[in-house]
């Protein structure tokens, strides 16, 4: 990467959380206007086009991530131009992720982002800005899920558990696209919301016993993956689907216990992975999804549509972060210079 050109300073338009509160409708964000400068060598600077909206950036302003600093500004996702930093990248139109950012470090619901240069991925053709944020968190979470425990491979199945939520819907587009057989769960007699490569058998929890169906749809032998993205509601039915040498990955949790049969995990030679995408840094959170970047290029991937009302100025943040929690359910974004 070329040496970085001289960088100055610049005034943004700031989302900023002075406080904790006590609740989503207790949220009260601020616009500042605040100067920002490159930290360190090797930052740069985005002009924030699109910034999606996490339900961890609204969780984290009523308290539930303690290692959340206070007043910051929000946001872990993005896509924008850049304007200051390497000048190989100046002028580029660029996307990322992160666990840091909008939590320990200011974020991305703003008109400008400094960040790592080398955290920056050049946003694929063909898809939009504000569908280029929308990838982020979920995709992130999704393939890190896949990392840590070996990636789908043609002819494994895969069992994804909350199928219609945005990180299932990653999962199942990022095994599909591997070549595996998917298998999706959801709580009503929906169909599979998203794209995928291949057919998504649909599983409706509400009417189907979970690992009965399962074991019939693979001849007795059950998951190769299990991806539970719920937690302990469909804890029982996931361990029971999992094959003999199965993984089984976790990234959410209503309980924080459930009742763990050792006998069946040793017999089964299980393997299970947790994974905390809040622990991974700007630059970690681009390595994962450079791996995805030629899945999207070529459309074997596909960002979240971003509906019109799915969009929101600055100015309504906090109507933004009480819709991610509450029934939304689209990918929302923040249109900070739009």
């Amino acid at each position: 990467m070329n040496a970085p050109a001289k960088m100055t300073s610049i005034m943004a338009t700031t989302v900023r959380l002075l406080a904790k509160a006590d609740g989503i409708e207790a949220v009260a964000p601020v616009i500042e206007r605040r100067s920002l400068a490159p930290a360190q060598a090797g930052d740069a600077i985005v002009e924030i086009r699109a910034a999606a909206v996490n339900p961890s950036d609204a969780k984290a302003a009523i308290g539930m991530m303690p290692y959340a600093i206070f007043p910051r500004t929000p946001g872990r996702d993005f896509a924008g131009i850049v304007v200051d930093g390497p000048a190989a990248l100046i002028g580029k139109e660029v996307f990322g992720s992160s666990g840091d950012l909008g939590i320990r470090r200011d974020g991305t619901h703003a008109s400008h982002l400094v960040v790592e240069a080398e955290a920056l991925i050049e946003k694929p053709a063909g898809i939009t800005l504000a569908e280029a944020a929308g990838i982020g968190v979920p995709f992130v979470t999704a393939q890190e899920g896949f990392r840590r425990c070996g990636m789908p491979k043609p002819g494994e199945t895969v069992l994804i558990l909350g199928l219609n939520g945005k990180v299932g819907q990653a999962a199942a587009q990022i095994a599909s696209w591997q070549g595996a057989r998917v298998i999706g769960v959801v709580r009503k007699d929906e169909p599979y919301a998203g794209h995928a490569q291949g057919a998504v058998t649909v599983i409706d929890s509400s009417r189907e016993d979970v690992a009965g169906t399962v074991r019939e749809l693979t001849g007795g032998k059950g998951a190769d993956i299990v991806y539970n993205t719920v937690g302990e509601p469909y804890y029982e039915a996931g361990t029971k689907a999992l094959a003999i040498l199965g993984r089984q990955i976790f990234i959410a949790a209503l309980k924080q216990t459930v009742p763990f049969d050792i006998f069946a995990f040793y017999r089964g030679r299980h393997i299970y992975v947790g994974v905390d995408t809040l622990s991974l840094s700007s630059v970690a959170t681009a390595d994962i999804l450079r791996d995805l970047v030629p899945g999207f290029a070529t459309g074997a991937l596909r960002p979240f549509p971003i509906p019109p009302g799915a969009t929101y100025p600055l100015a309504r943040a906090r109507d933004a972060y009480i819709a991610v929690l509450g029934s939304s359910r689209d990918r929302l974004v923040l249109l900070p210079n739009g």
